[in-house]
């Protein structure tokens, strides 16, 4: 017999812990005995099914209702629970009640995913990596939504959407296509940090234990004084950075597609518990006015060099779900829930999520899914105004007010929870930032943070997922491309006077450096050229049948 690891003597194990214990008794839904589970109730041996079959009705009408929509984004993932402990005292940053003393711990839930592939896909593809934290505080659920990149592809979340769309399937074909995905990404410069992160060797990670996690936007800390600062926050595995080679992702997608979930869950099942280090970047208000760049970019990183980690605790996962729907598929984060001591920032792919993702859980468990075990908030009393809707599994709130204000001692508010105070005087107004620095952060990492070996993969992979695309994208985004609009008014004789002209530069790898642009542009070309070799031609003449041209073959 083949060597078996925990994952696949799950069943096995499962009978052995229930030791001498006989089986239960069969029964329906509503806990009915059931005699027989082999064999329809039929009119003779022959003849129709009953309707008084109550067995089989109630097991096939639950069968057809099993599947939920699976997430739009992150469908495919593993989750393990475990713990937070703090180890070093940020009290002088944050009030909040996780962070109050050092040795102080929390139970946690972490969901690992993919972003663009559905539930089925393999898990050794190079796409950025889901890392989300539910930490389970005193003051309600804190979740961390984060991925295992520092930075996206995108800072205004109006894109989400056609971003989103790119990556999956065309909607005729229903193909992965190549011309979607390079033509966003071409279009917009600011992808060119993630995008060049992707395409390292990062970009496949081996496995969910060895890869950093990062809450990648900009929040901020308020601490008990009231003071408040911006953050960003880091976990850091301990297991090391580990990834997999192109040709070894492929073999894996190929012959074991669950490899991640199955190494967590062995991991874990053997006592190997994985853990990160937890770190927070802190900067003032002051030094986000006259940074160099916006601190609340989602795609850009704040140097270490300015700004310092600063460590704070350990994230420790050891145990495995008891059920992998319930604790995990229905394991729901929003970055909305953040307890008093953590806020938001003005972060615009923040601001978007915090609508997006509790509207998608709506959609997918339903109005009350913060009622489900694995959300709810168990450390706290939840106390409010909210009634009713599908799915509500508890007391309802029994028979206190379901209106506020009231004078019968119903849940009240506390001044002391009122967010902190912040300015706001800009203009309204739709603000493009498409422009805002999209290469000085690239050529950093492509010059400094990549050795030369490095730089030569990333251009290989870059090339080699790139040549499928068609070739006026690929210029685009290895070439400086000009664009020009022309500006024109028409005078009181209908003559059209041009004025002058703007030229807008696309900025792309070429303008990142130009060794960069270069080494992707001549593989491209080396398999352009290869790919012309290749082609067969068939020439038909002008106007000829297809029958004609049959009969001369």
């Amino acid at each position: 017999m083949a060597d078996r690891d925990k994952a696949t003597d799950q069943m096995k194990l499962w009978k052995e812990a229930r030791g001498s214990q006989r089986p239960d008794v069969l029964t329906t839904g509503a806990g009915v005995p059931v005699g027989d589970k082999l064999n329809l109730m039929t009119a003779g041996p022959r003849g129709p099914l009953l309707v008084q079959d109550v067995v089989f009705t109630d097991e096939m009408a639950h069968f057809d209702r099993e599947r939920i929509p699976e997430r739009v984004v992150h469908a495919k993932g593993a989750g393990a629970f475990g713990y937070f402990e703090v180890t070093h005292d940020i009290t002088r940053y944050c009030k909040a009640k996780v962070f109050e003393h050092v040795g102080k711990t929390t139970p946690i839930a972490i969901r690992f995913s993919t972003v663009a592939g559905e539930s089925g896909s393999a898990d050794t593809v190079r796409d950025p990596r889901g890392f989300a934290v539910k930490f389970y505080t005193d003051e309600g659920n804190w979740d961390l939504t984060g991925n295992n990149t520092p930075i996206f592809f995108i800072r205004d979340a109006l894109l989400f959407p056609s971003f989103i769309h790119s990556q999956k399937r065309n909607p005729q074909t229903h193909l992965k296509d190549p011309d979607m995905v390079w033509d966003f990404w071409s279009l917009r410069p600011e992808s060119l940090h993630q995008v060049s992160f992707l395409f390292s060797d990062r970009g496949i990670p081996d496995g969910h234990r060895h890869m950093n996690g990062y809450g990648s936007h900009t929040f901020k800390l308020v601490n008990a004084q009231g003071q408040s600062v911006y953050c960003k926050f880091h976990y850091k595995t301990d297991q090391g950075i580990k990834n997999l080679p192109v040709e070894e992702a492929d073999r894996l997608a190929s012959t074991d597609p669950d490899y991640s979930i199955r190494d967590l869950y062995n991991a874990i099942s053997n006592g190997n518990f994985p853990s990160w280090t937890f770190y927070i970047q802190v900067m003032t208000f002051e030094q986000a006015e006259n940074w160099q760049w916006n601190p609340f970019d989602l795609t850009k990183v704040w140097p270490h060099k300015d700004f310092p980690l600063i460590p704070v605790g350990r994230l420790v996962l050891n145990r495995n779900p008891v059920n992998y729907f319930a604790e995990v598929e229905q394991l729901a984060f929003d970055p909305s829930n953040m307890p008093p001591g953590i806020e938001p920032s003005p972060d615009k792919m923040l601001q978007g999520r915090l609508f997006s993702y509790p509207d998608t859980h709506r959609h997918r468990l339903g109005a009350n899914y913060l009622q489900l075990p694995v959300n709810c908030p168990y450390r706290t009393h939840v106390a409010n105004y909210q009634r009713d809707g599908p799915m509500c599994m508890f007391d309802n709130q029994g028979g206190a007010p379901n209106y506020f204000p009231n004078s019968f001692s119903a849940p009240d508010t506390q001044p002391r929870f009122i967010e902190s105070k912040c300015k706001v005087s800009p203009d309204v107004a739709r603000y493009n930032s498409a422009d805002d620095d999209n290469v000085t952060q690239v050529r950093t990492f492509f010059t400094e943070v990549l050795n030369e070996a490095e730089r030569e993969r990333l251009c290989q992979n870059m090339a080699g997922h790139m040549k499928g695309a068609q070739l006026f994208i690929q210029k685009r985004l290895c070439k400086h491309s000009w664009g020009k609009k022309r500006l024109i008014f028409r005078s009181f004789r209908w003559i059209y006077v041009i004025i002058y002209f703007i030229f807008l530069q696309v900025q792309n790898l070429m303008a990142v450096h130009p060794d960069y642009g270069t080494r992707v542009q001549t593989l491209l070309d080396k398999y352009n050229t290869e790919g012309k070799k290749n082609t067969v031609h068939v020439y038909t003449r002008g106007g000829a049948s297809a029958v004609a041209a049959a009969s001369k073959m």
